[in-house]
Parts: structure tokens; C-alpha cells; sequence
């Protein structure tokens, strides 16, 4: 494999890099956080119409920019450097890809184009974690399976509506379009669907939910009997594969997002280390100190192997995020220590990369998890090669 990267992806990263230093600072980022949107509408716009970032992935022939994953999972890296609160990863990395493998050419040919643009977004309406097949096989009982719980969908006089409620929605409270997954059928021929919703449709109501990271707001979705368009032209769509494969990339988008914030932790760690003495010495000259920061460094870089790699192979996503969580996790944890007093107050920035770190593995599974199943899914620990423990 060759990883070195092309002058016009090296130019997408230096230029969002750029951009998110002059206007994406410690201050910005919770002022954008703070806004009933969740982030900075003016700074998206600029996002989308300068460097096309929420369609890097879209087909050009959708309006898209045409690129690959390597260049969202290089994008998402920055991003995730400044915690850009933004609606990128749930309307580029979730909403999009699922639209371009179910949708109908005339769903394509109508939402494709907004997103890529910016003029829309959108977000899944799922337990991300199961529904993306990241921790457990996706069998489709986290969308209620006949039972209660989850969405229920019913076709009734030609269209259908949907009954239930979706909690921990990434964006849910501002964006333009949800994709909501819900079981239908019954016992009898039980099957998970996606449909699309506007959010202004009656028997809709969304609740922004108070989250450990602010940066990426969520939402609760209370649907009453809510009118609904079925993604897709069947209902007989391999939806559990779909959100499989779409599980692979947000895993390589999300791995991305935590190098990108655990080497911005590290280098504020190791630039405060340089100027906080004690015994008359910066305590960076610790030789204890040292070592802590060179695990991390070594640590981060491993991350960020693994990060590249699923950009180009989409299913090692999930092993990457397990390796890019628990770098954040480490590096959040060792800037918070190594800052003494001032680590644990909320006017510095450090506590937001822990929260970031937390606040992902609540939301994609936990890192021993992520780990489990991917051995699971290689057949680590079942056949004849399987050792007894």
C-alpha cells in the first residue's frame, strides 16, 4: 500500500487547516456550540462553498466533488483537530452514502445535489452503535423487532407512517432531512426499513438532548403517526448491509476525527509542559515527562496508521476508531493531568477533547467492544485456529 498522499489531497489539508485556525479557535468553537443550531451557519456555508467539504464523497454527477473516502477521512482529521462543530460527519459520512446505495435515481437526483452543496442537511435516526453493525451483528432488533421500542412503520392508504421515538440523534434538532430507521412487518415478515422524514412534517417533534460533548449536539425524535418516505423503491432493500457498509466508512471518518483531536491535545500538552516550571525548570525537561509524551506521540501516530489504512480499506474501520478512541481517550487524559489545576476548569479547552473521547465510545461503542467484534467478525476465535484461553 502506498501511503503518501496527492498534491491536491495535501492541498484539501493544508487549506482546511487554514481556514479552521483563523475561525475555529477554543473560543469559537463553544460560542457555535452554544447556538440553538450547534454550530457556526456562516462558517458551514464558507465550508461548502469554498472547499465543497460536505461533497468531497458525492458522485460529481450529483453535484459532488467526486473524491474518495481518502479525502473525507483527510478533511474529518482537521476537523476533528479544532472540534468544528458542524453537521459533516452526520450529512456526509451517515445521511449521504445510505441515500447513494437505496435511494431511487429520483431521490438521488433531488437530495444528492443539496447535500453536496450545503444547502441541506441531514442525519440518521438510529442507535448508531448497533444500527452500523460496529459492536454486534446487525440483526435489526435495535429498531424495535415487533416488540416495543425502536420505530414501528406501517403503510396505511398508500403511504407510510411511522410511531416511535429515536434518541441520541446526532443533529436532530437542526437538520433538514432524517433518515429513520424503523422495523416493519411484524413477526410475520420482519425486515428494518429507512424512510425519509422532513422534519417539519405533523407528528414530528425533535428536542435538543444536553450531551456530554457539546460539540456534537443530539437530539431526541418523537414521531406520532408521521407521514414518511420509504428510501428506496422496494421494501425488500438489503438495509442491514447497507447500514453495514456505511458503518465501515463513518468508523474510518470518526478514526480520522479523534487523530486529528488527539494530536491537537498532544501538541497543546507538549507546548504547555515547555513553558510550566517547577523547581525552577520547565517540567517538560522531566525525563518522567518525557516518556509520558513520547507514549502518546507513538501512540497518535499508530492512530493515524491505522486511520489512513481504513480510508483505503474501509472495513478495518472499525479497529481504527477502537485505535483512535483510546489515543484521544489518552491523550485527553495525560493534557488534563499534565495541566494541573487548570485542566479540570471549563474555561480551557483540554476538558472538550476528554468529553469528545467519552462521548464517542456512548454513542459507537466502547473500545473493547469495537475490538470484539472485529476479531469476532475475522474469525479470531472460532475454527481450528482458535486457541483456548
Amino acid at each position: 500500500m502506498d501511503a503518501a498522499f496527492t498534491a491536491e489531497q495535501d492541498e484539501i489539508r493544508r487549506t482546511l487547516r487554514e481556514l479552521l485556525t483563523k475561525r475555529c479557535g477554543p473560543d469559537e468553537v463553544k460560542a457555535a456550540a452554544a447556538t440553538a443550531a450547534g454550530y457556526d451557519r456562516e462558517l458551514w456555508g464558507a465550508l461548502a462553498e469554498q472547499l465543497g467539504l460536505p461533497g468531497l464523497a458525492i458522485p460529481a454527477e450529483y453535484g459532488g466533488v467526486g473524491c474518495g473516502t481518502a479525502e473525507l477521512v483527510l478533511a474529518c482529521e482537521e476537523t476533528g483537530r479544532a472540534l468544528l462543530p458542524s453537521p459533516l460527519f452526520a450529512t456526509a459520512a451517515l445521511a449521504a452514502p445510505l441515500i447513494a446505495a437505496l435511494g431511487t435515481e429520483e431521490q438521488r437526483a433531488d437530495l444528492l445535489p443539496r447535500l453536496a452543496c450545503g444547502e441541506l442537511t441531514a442525519t440518521l435516526a438510529a442507535p448508531l452503535g448497533p444500527a452500523l453493525g460496529l459492536v454486534g451483528a446487525n440483526t435489526g432488533d435495535w429498531a424495535g423487532g415487533g416488540r416495543a421500542g425502536g420505530v414501528q412503520a406501517r403503510p396505511v392508504s398508500g403511504a407510510w407512517r411511522l410511531y416511535g421515538q429515536a434518541e441520541q440523534v446526532i443533529d436532530g434538532h437542526s437538520a433538514g432531512l432524517l433518515l429513520v430507521a424503523a422495523h416493519t412487518g411484524g413477526f410475520a415478515r420482519s425486515r428494518t426499513l429507512l424512510f425519509l422524514v422532513r422534519p417539519d412534517a405533523a407528528g414530528v417533534s425533535r428536542v435538543r438532548q444536553t450531551a456530554l460533548d457539546a460539540t456534537r449536539p443530539q437530539a431526541r425524535i418523537e414521531l406520532r403517526d408521521a407521514e414518511a418516505e420509504l428510501l428506496g423503491g422496494s421494501d425488500e432493500a438489503d438495509v442491514p448491509g447497507a447500514l453495514a457498509r456505511t458503518g465501515c466508512l463513518a468508523a474510518a471518518v470518526l478514526a480520522a476525527e479523534a487523530v486529528g483531536a488527539a494530536d491537537r491535545a498532544l501538541a497543546r500538552t507538549v507546548e504547555y509542559v515547555q513553558q510550566r516550571e517547577q523547581f525552577g525548570r520547565a517540567i517538560g525537561s522531566f525525563q518522567a515527562v518525557k516518556h509520558r509524551l513520547a507514549g502518546l506521540y507513538v501512540q497518535v501516530q499508530a492512530a493515524r496508521s491505522a486511520a489512513y489504512y481504513a480510508s483505503w480499506d474501509p472495513t478495518a474501520g472499525g479497529l481504527a476508531l477502537a485505535q483512535g478512541l483510546e489515543a484521544l481517550r489518552s491523550a485527553a487524559s495525560e493534557a488534563i493531568q499534565l495541566h494541573g489545576g487548570i485542566g479540570f476548569t471549563w474555561e480551557h479547552e483540554v476538558q472538550l477533547y476528554f468529553k469528545r473521547a467519552a462521548s464517542d465510545e456512548l454513542l459507537f461503542g466502547p473500545v473493547h467492544g469495537l475490538r470484539a467484534h472485529a476479531a469476532e467478525s475475522a474469525g479470531l476465535f472460532t475454527g481450528p485456529e482458535a486457541v483456548a484461553v
